[in-house]
Order: C-alpha cells, then sequence, then structure tokens
C-alpha cells in the first residue's frame, strides 16, 4: 500500500512539473500580450505577472497589418482542403478496404512507399508544378497540393477493415450499392476516424507555413502563419514584442479551443484507427 502511495505521489509530481514546463511557454506568451511596451522593455528582471495590464497591443494587432484578412484566408483555404482532402481520403479508403480489383494490394503498397520520400522533394515538385500552370498566389495553389493524405487513407482503411465483411456481403444481397453502403454503413460507424482526421487536417492547415511562404507573395493571400512573418518586418516591428505576441495569442487561440472541446473525440479516433480485430 504505501509503495503504492509513494508511486502515485513520484508520478504526479512528475507530470505536474512535466506540465508546468510544457504550459510555462504559454502562459508566459499571454503574459506579454498584455504588458504594454514601455513596462516590458523597463523590465530588468522579467515579471511573472502583469501589473498594469492591457489590451491596446490586440488592437494594434488588428490595426497594424491586415490580420482579420489572413483569417479568412485561412479559413478558406483550411475549409476548402479539408472538404476536398475527406472526398479523396474516403472513396480511396474504401476502394482499397472494400473492392477487389486486380492489383489492388501492390497499387497501395506503391501508395504507402510514397511516405519514404522526404518532405522536401515533394515541395520542390509541388513548387515547379504549381509554377508552370501559372497558379502562384492563387487559393487554387495553396489547396491542390493538400487536398490528398497517404497516412489519413491509410487510417481510414485500416479502420474500415474492422467493419464486419458479413454486413458488406449482406448490403449487396439487399441490393445495396456500394456508395450507399458507404455512406450509410461505414461511415457512420467509422465517425470517431473520420471526425479526428478532420480535426488533425484542419489543425494542419492552420498551422501551414512553408507551402504558403513559398506559392504567395502577394499580402492578398497570406495565411495567418505567414502573415506573422509579415507582422515582423512590416507591421510593428521586431522590438515591439508584446504586440507580437498578441498577434500569436489570437493566432493560437482558435486551435487550442478545438483541441479542448474535441480532445476526446481525437484520442478515440487515433486509438481506434490503430486497433485490429
Amino acid at each position: 500500500m504505501k509503495k503504492n502511495t509513494v508511486k502515485n505521489v513520484l508520478l504526479y509530481t512528475f507530470l505536474g512539473i512535466w506540465a508546468v514546463i510544457v504550459l510555462f511557454p504559454f502562459y508566459w506568451m499571454v503574459l506579454t500580450s498584455f504588458k504594454s511596451y514601455g513596462s516590458y522593455n523597463s523590465e530588468n528582471i522579467p515579471r511573472f505577472i502583469a501589473t498594469n495590464p492591457t489590451f491596446d497591443n490586440y488592437t494594434e494587432a488588428f490595426s497594424a497589418v491586415p490580420l482579420g484578412n489572413y483569417f479568412l484566408n485561412t479559413l478558406i483555404f483550411t475549409v476548402v482542403t479539408t472538404a476536398l482532402m475527406m472526398i479523396v481520403i474516403v472513396f480511396a479508403a474504401f476502394a482499397f478496404s472494400r473492392l477487389n480489383f486486380k492489383g489492388k494490394n501492390v497499387i497501395f503498397a506503391l501508395f504507402l512507399s510514397l511516405m519514404m520520400i522526404p518532405n522536401e522533394l515533394v515541395v520542390i515538385t509541388n513548387f515547379v508544378t504549381i509554377t508552370e500552370l501559372n497558379l502562384r498566389n492563387t487559393f487554387a495553389g495553396l489547396i491542390l497540393p493538400s487536398i490528398t493524405s497517404v497516412f489519413y487513407i491509410y487510417l481510414l482503411k485500416e479502420n474500415f477493415e474492422q467493419i464486419p465483411e458479413e454486413l458488406y456481403k449482406a448490403a449487396k444481397v439487399d441490393g445495396t450499392s456500394d456508395i450507399k453502403y458507404l455512406f450509410r454503413v461505414m461511415i457512420p460507424i467509422s465517425q470517431p476516424t473520420i471526425v479526428t482526421i478532420i480535426i488533425l487536417k484542419v489543425i494542419e492547415c492552420w498551422n501551414s507555413y512553408v507551402w504558403p511562404r513559398l506559392i504567395t507573395d502577394d499580402q492578398n493571400y497570406f495565411l495567418v502563419s505567414n502573415g506573422i512573418q509579415e507582422i515582423r518586418e512590416n507591421g510593428f516591428g521586431r522590438e515591439n514584442i508584446p504586440a507580437m505576441m498578441a498577434a500569436v495569442v489570437i493566432i493560437s487561440v482558435p486551435l487550442i479551443v478545438l483541441f479542448l472541446v474535441f480532445r476526446n473525440k481525437i484520442m478515440a479516433g487515433v486509438s481506434r484507427g490503430g486497433t485490429k480485430g
């Protein structure tokens, strides 16, 4: 009994310390965003409490640069990319998990081998293709390279394969088409995994930096991620750290709220997708 108590005390102490280490940068970011430029620069020793909190930095974050436009661009990019990707991966996962066609296993193995290609090579290839198609500084150029994912197809395929084959055969005997079976049986059963994929894709799109930075140099198509760089260079400058932190907080809050609301579904979906049998 004493051993278990000591073990639990040590475990929760370690977890508590680790939580403080992980959460401290976010706390410092939020704290700094409420400090005025003058008070922040006058601190010889950093203070862990804002004595005179101000919202001026948040006002400046929207007035110094078109942060609202960055949000709108990111919302369009995230919603359209996620919707198109879900259409692609759902049908691909269904084909690989339920349909029988010649060379299916070989094709899927080759498909999985794409995951071994370094991302840098994919980015270079996509950049050349999009440039040759004159799609730079367009939403199409931003969205098209991101509408599929080998990993998400694999995850959803594994989930679909957990649904008993007898259900599919019974549906075919009743004259149900593959499309009806997919939408009426497989998608509802696999909802936790599908919701998880949607949330992870939304987070991925929202945090996307390298590709939008490469493919856009027109401020009208900037996303919030590469808008941060624009803020540093042409907004309130590198010295105004409190205003910079306010912009980062504004950009981070939607994802934090999304994760907190759907964290249980994310964990359930990932664990379900990784369990076979």
